[in-house]
């Protein structure tokens, strides 16, 4: 897994604090929760068409890294 989430940013004054999308008022929650409702990748980018491959990516990484334990 990569350790370096370089397309998501913590900002305390954007978003009350929460992992966002670098350069977009888009959390990572956000972005998690529309991969769960738009399954068809295509759907996905209609929808949120500022998303990049790489910004899915590291959003269900950084989630993932943060539910480890949990269970």
């Amino acid at each position: 897994m990569n350790t370096s989430f370089d397309r998501i940013t913590i900002d305390p004054e954007r978003m009350n604090g929460q992992p966002c999308i670098r350069g977009m008022r888009l959390t990572v929650h956000r972005v998690v929760e529309a991969v769960a409702l738009y399954p068809d990748r295509i759907e996905l980018k209609r929808e949120y068409p500022e998303l990049e491959d790489d910004n899915i990516r590291q959003a269900l990484e950084s989630e993932s890294n943060s539910c480890e334990g949990r269970w």
